[in-house]
């Protein structure tokens, strides 16, 4: 039986590579995608290779259609078949702005890559799932988008990146009421800090308010090892009769607290 394949979006790096280093344990084969040459990214995929999986990178944007459809086409073409889809991947603000002075360009950006690339590509991936459970119905799949705090903590420095992920928070409902019916499930999770290059020019703000503050139930950083147990479990079919929950991994921020 061929191993089990699953696609990371932004699985190179930070929180994504976290993810597919648990999957890689866990016997995947995996696919990551991101918008690098394929040196950049030369050295997570040996450290990958070297866990046994066998990865295929595919350089692409994820907010472009024709990247998308390249891109599982490769897939294709290399494995056959597509058993899990990580929406990890999304961009910061290029400029933090106030909402009162925030540009439409940025808007769109960020928009395009942080939701409207993943929603399609998840269209794209479930009917494909949909084939494969149709042709054998031990088939076993599911959808994992990782999310953000920002859905529900506001910034408004930051609207257009808070919005995307609001939006992404009701795709995932949307899908996983869509896909019920084929028994594929869809899962969120929602990041709190988390070390990454994407929080490097703001770690002197949250080692202040991590150590300083009640911020934090748990008062340290999350890593992406955090995420990636938990994606590993939704992965391997640990969490079934969930389909459609959001699971914070944000060491009690959002708490509701006196």
């Amino acid at each position: 039986m061929s191993k089990k394949v699953a696609l990371v979006t932004g699985g190179g790096r930070g929180i994504g590579f976290g993810i597919c280093e648990k999957l890689a344990a866990d016997g995947f084969n995996l696919v990551l995608s991101g918008r690098s040459d394929a040196s950049k990214v030369a050295d997570s995929v040996a450290k990958l290779e070297a866990m046994g999986a066998e990865v295929l990178y595919c350089s692409g944007d994820v907010s472009s259609a024709e990247d998308r459809a390249a891109m599982l086409s490769s897939i294709q073409e290399r494995f056959g078949r597509l058993d899990v889809l990580v929406n990890n991947a999304g961009v910061a603000p290029q400029v933090r702005a106030d909402i009162l002075e925030a540009t439409e360009d940025s808007f769109e950006w960020i928009m395009k890559i942080n939701l409207q690339g993943p929603y399609f590509l998840t269209q794209a991936c479930a009917n494909w799932m949909i084939e494969q459970k149709k042709a054998d119905g031990s088939f076993q799949s599911c959808i994992i988008n990782i999310g953000s705090i920002s859905a529900t903590v506001v910034s408004p420095n930051r609207g257009d990146y808070c919005i995307s992920k609001a939006g992404l928070g009701m795709m995932s409902s949307l899908f996983a009421a869509r896909l019920g019916e084929f028994a594929i499930p869809v899962y969120e999770i929602r990041p709190g800090i988390i070390k990454t290059d994407m929080t490097a020019g703001v770690t002197q703000k949250y080692d202040n308010l991590i150590d300083n503050t009640e911020l934090l139930v748990e008062k340290r950083w999350g890593v992406p090892e955090d995420i990636g147990k938990l994606a590993a479990a939704m992965a391997r079919g640990d969490m079934p009769y969930a389909t459609g929950q959001v699971v914070y991994v944000d060491g009690g921020l959002t708490m509701n607290r006196l």
